[in-house]
């Protein structure tokens, strides 16, 4: 087996790994991509893919079309959360961004133009303190010389175990693609389960936008 076929398999073994974790997130004016976070039911998706609803269509991989309801919004991390009445998900495996490097291949994956779990892939440029500063996102972001489309937004970066490092976002120029490390997403959904708790607790509500 050649080099190149080796490592096309790889591929497409880590992709296939992955697509039963990943979502179609439907807002009334279009549509993205989201990941299963949790296996209760618990999704990551972009801000910007939710827009200002508070509900949003979800497609489950085996067609199944449900009701997510937005817990959580960050508009600066461009981070939403949303919960759907479900259990037993089969949750995505979430790796540590802070470990990447520039040049390590990664794969990206989401549902541009209606076409589910669509692969695009590339490698590592840099992270974090490596990248200027954006106004929107600081410099907690990633780049990749991958290219995202409209519906790639909320969707999975991979690393080569196959595990979640980015949150898909924009593109920032041709042939270079933005998302959100996971080690942010990781925060953001730990502060938004916490605060969800506290709101709960004190008032019975569970909404935190």
């Amino acid at each position: 087996m050649s080099l190149l076929q080796a490592l096309n398999d790889d591929l497409a073994s880590l992709a296939s790994g992955v697509t039963p974790s990943l979502v179609v997130i439907q807002n009334g004016r279009g549509q993205g991509a989201g990941t299963i976070w949790q296996s209760d039911g618990l999704i990551v998706t972009n801000a910007h893919v939710v827009g200002r609803n508070r509900q949003v269509g979800v497609v489950l991989p085996d067609g199944t079309l449900t009701q997510g309801r937005v817990l959580a919004i960050d508009e600066q991390l461009d981070l939403a959360t949303l919960s759907i009445d479900a259990h037993g998900l089969p949750a995505i495996p979430v790796g540590d961004s802070t470990a990447l490097h520039a040049g390590e291949w990664v794969i990206a994956i989401g549902h541009p133009w209606g076409i589910r779990n669509a692969v695009t892939q590339g490698v590592v440029i840099g992270s974090g303190e490596q990248l200027p500063e954006r106004p929107s996102h600081g410099r907690d972001w990633l780049a990749m010389s991958l290219h995202l489309r409209p519906g790639h937004s909320g969707g999975a970066v991979l690393n080569s175990k196959g595990e979640l490092v980015g949150v898909n976002t924009i593109m920032a120029g041709p042939e270079v693609g933005i998302a959100v490390p996971s080690h942010v997403a990781k925060g953001f959904v730990k502060e938004a389960i916490t605060r969800m708790w506290q709101v709960s607790s004190a008032s019975g509500k569970s909404m935190v936008v």
